[in-house]
């Protein structure tokens, strides 16, 4: 049994009364023990359902994400002049709404926006569909890749996936905690906000209820995080809503500005695309690759749109609609996904 980690679990699992929230420094001891596996797993669970409890705060968040720059794997910056976008979504997945990042990335990446994404296999407690089944149904083989193979992929196609399992075995080493306690513990939320690179990045991060989202500005402003945006999307991913208004933040020059967006307003509104298998997402990908119009379609050109407007490349949102819909219609996006495959099959065919 860790005595130090005792006293830190002792902190945040006392109760309302006698509890207290960690330091950054404690944080970050904590979590290190954790993905090291120093505290006994009793610890580990314990650790995990008590701060779920009392719920992280922004500081904590900050020594959390502290320990996984020290210990995770991280892509080196592909260009220190050039800001790679970072989209984080909840690797627990999804089990109502089909994913529009992966499609969403492609227009990114023919338009010249370097875009990382980063997740793992199906992640308990909620076990949804990854992005990285996706991918792989696509042909797209990100798992057997080093990072130094990921970085570059991502400098020569502007694309780039960070694989828990291989790029961060110490994290990946605690699912079966998640699973056991049942519960999402605050490494669900840490994943929403951690960039896995290590070069200039906007930093994209879903979340689902408003307090997250105020950690996650706090955490970002200890950190000196000060390109980022937060979403409201998706089973709190990045991905926008075409049903409903999207709520989202974007900070930029030290200032926050909240927007509301509806697609509505630019004729894109109508019934977010179901989930499915992978295999069944991946040939609705294909074939809006092609330029076939649907409701997938719709949400590929509302989410690559809005992406192309965020990181700038298009002037306005609607531009970056317009954009978006040239890149899917005209092939141009089918072709980024083939040189991407190319691009990998170089390091998985030798």
């Amino acid at each position: 049994m860790s005595k130090v980690f005792r006293e830190l679990l002792r902190k945040v699992g006392s109760g309302r009364h006698t509890g207290k929230d960690l330091s950054r420094q404690e944080a970050e001891l904590a979590t290190k023990m954790i993905l090291e596996q120093e505290a006994t797993p009793a610890q580990i669970g314990a650790f995990m359902i008590a701060h779920r409890i009392k719920r992280p705060t922004g500081v904590e968040l900050a020594g959390m994400l502290d320990a996984y720059d020290h210990l995770g794997g991280r892509v080196e910056a592909v260009d220190s002049k050039r800001t790679v976008l970072v989209l984080g979504s909840p690797y627990d997945g999804r089990s109502r709404t089909a994913p529009i990042s992966p499609i969403a990335s492609l227009i990114l990446a023919s338009a010249g926006c370097p875009t990382l994404l980063h997740g793992g296999d199906r992640m308990p407690t909620k076990d949804g569909l990854p992005l990285i089944d996706i991918w792989q149904a696509l042909g797209v083989n990100w798992q057997q890749l080093s990072l130094a193979q990921v970085r570059q992929v991502l400098s020569e196609t502007n694309l780039g996936f960070v694989y828990l399992p291989r790029h961060f075995p110490l994290a990946q080493g605690i699912v079966p905690f998640r699973e056991q306690v049942g519960k999402r513990p605050p490494f669900a939320t840490l994943e929403l906000i951690w960039a896995p690179y290590l070069g200039k990045a906007l930093t994209v991060s879903g979340f689902v209820h408003p307090p997250t989202e105020t950690n996650i500005r706090e955490a970002f402003a200890l950190r000196g995080v000060t390109e980022f945006a937060t979403i409201k999307g998706l089973e709190g991913s990045v991905d926008l809503p075409r049903d409903r208004t999207a709520i989202l933040g974007i900070h930029r020059g030290g200032a926050f500005e909240r927007l509301t967006l509806s697609a509505r307003d630019y004729n894109l509104h109508g019934k977010d695309v179901e989930i499915a298998e992978a295999l069944e997402i991946s040939q609705t990908i294909a074939s809006t690759l092609k330029g076939e119009p649907s409701e997938y379609m719709q949400s590929a050109i509302w989410n690559g749109g809005f992406y192309l407007w965020l990181y700038g490349i298009s002037a306005d949102l609607q531009s970056g609609l317009d954009r978006a819909k040239e890149i899917l219609t005209t092939g141009i996006a089918e072709r980024k996904l083939k040189d991407v495959k190319e691009a990998i099959a170089v390091f998985t065919t030798c």
